[in-house]
């Protein structure tokens, strides 16, 4: 059994990042090109989330930026970037949503996890993928099509079964205790492997009802396993703000948040990260509001 510090929390709140908003104010940034965040602040963020208590720090993985798709993510490679946030925090827990498998050797996979578990004092929790950019696989000489096999072997190996094992004497270094293994999505692969063989499922962003159904397909295949999923957020000043839908999440107030919080819980969702490239105000302000007025009600 994976030492999953996240499957001890009924319900709990985190942050996606990066925590800019450079999807509001991309006018204000016409020497940046879309979906290329403004990471001059990203240290004292992350910082101010785990002193005001959200759970999990969560770290996309893209491997090349694609114009087409408009989207960098967080910028800097992923197990480098945990490294340099366990050092940064104390308590908040690293999370990867999700590294690519495929595109990287497994080996090298498992020894950065290693490390990031060691570093972090178990914070570590890996979300794996098989990956949605097809453009990226050419440069790596990857067969594309092979992706869901690719994720099962790479899968394996991570759990300690390795389709080629180590001989006697050899070590992978540093030794620590299983780290939980998430799952973006199927990754290519039927809801009975994903429920038997991971420790938690990595949901896409959707409405309360949305979950409800995805909730009832994972607890058939994976019991009571986490269910992790985001929500882009556009916070308003107006605590009162009604809850208008975009793509991917809700513009609302911190009374419209709770409620939508809530629903998820009720829902059964067992964590969501925020993410906030939408929100109009600043990010420091949106971090304290729903560390002052939203995480006491679930965090308590």
């Amino acid at each position: 059994m994976s030492f999953d510090k996240l499957a001890q929390k009924p319900f709990s709140i985190g942050v996606e990042l990066p925590l800019d908003n450079d999807w509001a104010h991309f006018n204000q940034q016409s020497n940046q090109s879309f979906g290329i965040p403004n990471l001059a602040n990203h240290e004292s963020r992350v910082q101010l989330a785990d002193e005001l208590g959200y759970a999990a720090a969560w770290v996309r993985d893209v491997p090349i930026y694609d114009p087409q798709f408009g989207d960098a993510a967080q910028v800097y490679e992923t197990f480098s970037y945990l490294g340099y946030l366990a050092a940064k925090t104390k308590n908040i827990l690293l999370g990867t949503a999700a590294v690519v498998l495929p595109l990287r050797q497994p080996w090298l996979v498992k020894k950065a996890a290693n490390t990031v578990q060691a570093l972090s004092n178990d914070r570590l929790i890996l979300g794996v993928a098989s990956g949605d950019r097809p453009i990226e696989y050419p440069l790596f000489d990857i067969d594309f099509a092979s992706r869901g096999e690719q994720l099962r072997e790479s899968v394996s190996l991570l759990k300690g079964a390795p389709k080629r094992p180590l001989e006697a004497g050899q070590k992978l270094l540093p030794e620590v205790k299983n780290f939980p293994l998430y799952v973006a999505g199927l990754a290519q692969q039927s809801p009975q492997w994903v429920g038997e063989n991971m420790d938690g499922w990595l949901a896409y962003p959707g409405t309360p009802d949305d979950h409800q159904k995805r909730v009832a397909l994972w607890r058939e295949v994976a019991g009571n396993k986490p269910y992790v999923s985001f929500i882009h957020l556009n916070l308003l000043d107006d605590p009162d703000a009604p809850i208008k839908r975009h793509r991917f999440g809700v513009e609302t107030g911190v009374n419209g948040l709770i409620s939508e919080l809530k629903a998820m819980r009720n829902a059964g969702v067992n964590h969501i990260g925020l993410h906030f490239r939408r929100n109009e105000l600043p990010i420091e302000w949106a971090l304290k509001h729903i560390g002052e007025h939203v995480l006491p009600t679930f965090h308590n």
